[in-house]
């Protein structure tokens, strides 16, 4: 039995590609760990502050000396830290907008980046905390970036793997619906990415 974090990045809604592979990807989890419980977060939904100087800063103060005002400035990082270390399993939906993740999820990633918490340094540099963890990526895009010339311009997949395994989540895969716009492509894009999906 796990605990499943599922995180949504889309803003199309219900026609969106990366949430029905998202779901499918968790089907599958549970399928194979029956009983497993699911937590979902809408990160466009919920509108993700960006951050500024000031919570910024806050990150840097021991919790037993910051102000009411601070503690509310850094209230969602808190929780959205304490949820992702609480998952045994997270899947993203990742869309490919402008060759790139959505302001939200780079929202969600800035928020839970809290050093002395999700990662720190050592004698030989950085040291991601977040780690136990098995990430699954959602992808979706309208051409294909997976192969060929669209691949040099895919900043989503590279980025995730970079960035979460920094924090120390190494164990990641990437399922991709991708070609959804593409004639001849998009017809089978979509039972082609949920036929991929393979869970370790």
């Amino acid at each position: 039995m796990k605990h499943i974090l599922h995180l949504k990045s889309s803003i199309q809604g219900a026609t969106s590609y990366s949430i029905k592979l998202g779901q499918a990807i968790v089907e599958k989890i549970q399928d194979k760990y029956p009983g497993s419980t699911i937590e979902e977060l809408n990160l466009v939904d919920i509108e993700i502050p960006h951050l500024n100087p000031a919570v910024l800063r806050t990150f840097f103060i021991p919790g037993d000396q910051l102000t009411e005002e601070e503690k509310e400035s850094i209230r969602f990082s808190d929780e959205v830290v304490k949820q992702l270390l609480a998952a045994d399993i997270i899947v993203i939906g990742a869309p490919l907008y402008n060759f790139t993740i959505h302001t939200a999820l780079k929202a969600w990633i800035d928020h839970i980046t809290r050093a002395g918490i999700t990662f720190g340094y050592g004698e030989n540099g950085p040291v991601g905390k977040v780690t136990g963890k098995k990430v699954y990526v959602a992808m979706s895009s309208g051409g294909v970036y997976s192969e060929g010339p669209g691949k040099a311009n895919d900043f989503v997949a590279p980025y995730l793997k970079a960035f979460l395994g920094f924090l120390g989540m190494t164990d990641l895969t990437v399922f991709r619906a991708e070609g959804l716009k593409v004639p001849g492509v998009q017809e089978q894009a979509m039972q082609k990415a949920i036929n991929s999906i393979k869970i370790e």
